[in-house]
């Protein structure tokens, strides 16, 4: 993206606090991009946790993606919704429109699984406009804001984690995200696979009796199938997770790498999903180096 682009903010998940909102908009004028929220942005319905209902929140979605002139679609927050969207997107239209830049995370990873399947398209899993780090009233945290500014210019990412559960050197397209989104699409159209891939997951507020039953979930359902490395992310409040991640995870026989500071918590480093990465741990990084269209080895 370039000074001048235009970004279409929406709503597709909870609501989103009109302070932090104007905040993170004023901020991403501030690089240079023309910013636009979506009709229903602001909207507020029966069930306090959405933002505005599913119809409402799906048709800006759709508006932005297929809108010409705009050259990317930030969701402004997570919290709960994105799924309820995904039957009524007219996903025709939707690549008809070609690939633009969706940036969210936590909810909107059922966003950037069902684009990454029936779009094929790479998608930014990163701090959204509407929150702490990026429309906190003290200003954007810095390392999170350089991270979402690297990646949006293209500029190839190395993010270090702190600790190696399993050693190796694994290479492939990223993918994933939050780990109880990601669970819940299990037995849907959009269920995920992780074969030839690295995974991506993360979470927060979970006991590690719920991250078991998660992964044992996704297990059982053939996601890990194939899977080539694994990079797990913060957990936020999840208690210690280490012993059944572990468990549940060692047995694949895969490289897997720990404690990136992806997903929630401060920092939050912005990381492509649907691009070429490199788990590396005798370095302790995931890297985002090779050019889009290479294929893994």
């Amino acid at each position: 993206m370039r000074p001048g682009d235009t970004v279409a903010i929406v709503a597709p998940s909870g609501p989103p606090d009109a302070v932090q909102l104007r905040r993170g908009v004023e901020r991403l004028e501030g690089l240079g991009f023309k910013v636009v929220t979506g009709a229903h942005t602001l909207d507020r319905q029966k069930l306090d946790y959405l933002a505005g209902d599913d119809a409402a929140r799906a048709a800006d979605v759709q508006a932005a993606w297929c809108d010409p002139a705009v050259s990317a679609v930030f969701c402004c927050r997570g919290g709960y919704g994105a799924g309820r969207l995904l039957g009524l997107l007219d996903w025709d239209a939707l690549r008809a429109a070609g690939p633009k830049v969706l940036l969210g995370s936590s909810d909107i990873t059922a966003l950037h699984n069902a684009f990454a399947i029936e779009l094929g398209v790479p998608t930014l899993h990163g701090p959204m406009p509407a929150c702490d780090l990026l429309g906190g009233e003290r200003g954007p945290e810095p390392r999170s804001w350089a991270s979402l500014q690297a990646a949006l210019s293209g500029a190839p990412q190395q993010v270090r984690g702190d600790r190696v559960l399993a050693a190796g050197r694994a290479e492939g397209e990223l993918y994933g995200g939050n780990l109880s989104l990601l669970a819940s699409m299990c037995g849907t159209r959009w269920q995920p696979s992780f074969a030839g891939r690295i995974a991506l997951l993360e979470d927060i507020g979970e006991e590690p009796y719920r991250i078991d039953r998660m992964l044992t979930q996704l297990l059982q359902a053939g996601a890990f199938d194939g899977v080539r490395g694994i990079a797990l992310g913060s957990w936020v409040d999840c208690g210690d997770p280490y012993p059944v991640l572990r468990d549940r995870l060692e047995p694949l026989g895969v490289p897997i790498l720990a404690g990136l500071p992806v997903g929630h918590g401060s920092p939050q480093m912005s990381v492509w999903l649907g691009r070429l990465g490199v788990i590396d741990t005798e370095s302790c990084s995931l890297a985002d180096t090779l050019e889009e269209g290479e294929q893994a080895r």
